[in-house]
């Protein structure tokens, strides 16, 4: 199966590292013209020449802007007025304990991982459903279902993204347009190793804390190790290609078997 994304646009949030980063260099190998998405101009020309390194002839323009604020979004969309494939990766997260969590807290991941997200659905559905194809999917987390203790407020953000998505769905229904959900299982990026290093032994090697983690805090995983970006990135490319076209409105998971449930 060759996914074949030639002549179509994507945009993908919080794409100048990490799972972003992935999913935007399998789009751009796919063939798609890919907008970098980061808060800083340096950030995204930084990630924009790593990326041309790795994918020369890869048609990659710039879309710097804080999409978690309404001014940011709309930078963004000024700078790619109309997209066919909008990939809502940017979230935050981190551990804290439950009660310390503030309004503030609750607000702050809110508006980055829920309210960034639907801004763009916003600015951007009603192009695709005026053209008659589109691709829509939100970057969920094992954490959306199986809510993890030591932060709740990520898991409740991600769980609201399901809904999210699952809404949108039905307002797109016949128009050509899907809309998805992907739920990531432990993913390994840099922004997980700190975390990571958070609950576990600091003076552990890598592959050792790597383990550790797993067993103490993740340990229904049927894989048993973290998963890479790349791995989340083919589901997103497949989900945003033709072959696709019969998925909609749900939540597919590439967890490593994470959540323990024979169904999404």
């Amino acid at each position: 199966m060759r996914v074949d994304l030639s002549g179509k646009t994507a945009l993908v949030t919080g794409s100048t590292q990490g799972i972003g980063s992935a999913i935007a260099a399998g789009l751009a190998a796919a063939g798609a013209r890919v907008a970098i998405n980061g808060r800083s101009e340096t950030g995204v020309a930084k990630a924009i020449a790593r990326l041309k390194e790795e994918l020369p002839d890869a048609d990659l323009v710039p879309a710097p802007g804080d999409v978690s604020d309404e001014a940011g979004a709309a930078q963004v969309v000024e700078e790619v007025p109309d997209a066919d494939i909008l990939v809502n990766n940017l979230g935050i997260f981190g551990a804290q304990e439950p009660l310390d969590i503030t309004d503030d807290d609750w607000r702050r991941y809110f508006e980055v991982n829920v309210l960034a997200a639907v801004r763009l659905t916003r600015a951007y559905l009603p192009g695709m459903t005026g053209r008659g194809w589109g691709r829509i999917q939100y970057i969920a987390s094992d954490s959306a279902i199986v809510i993890p203790a030591e932060m709740i407020h990520y898991g409740v953000s991600k769980t609201a993204l399901l809904g999210v998505s699952r809404g949108f769905a039905k307002h797109a229904a016949g128009t050509g347009v899907t809309v998805n959900a992907v739920i990531a299982g432990p993913t390994h990026t840099g922004g997980v190793e700190d975390f990571v290093y958070e609950l576990v032994d600091k003076d552990l090697p890598w592959d050792e804390a790597q383990r550790e983690f797993m067993k103490k805090h993740r340990p229904q995983s049927l894989l048993q190790r973290l998963i890479e970006p790349e791995e989340i990135a083919n589901l997103v490319v497949y989900l945003s290609s033709p072959f696709a076209s019969a998925t909609t409105g749900a939540a597919v998971r590439v967890d490593g078997g994470y959540v323990d449930s024979i169904v999404p």
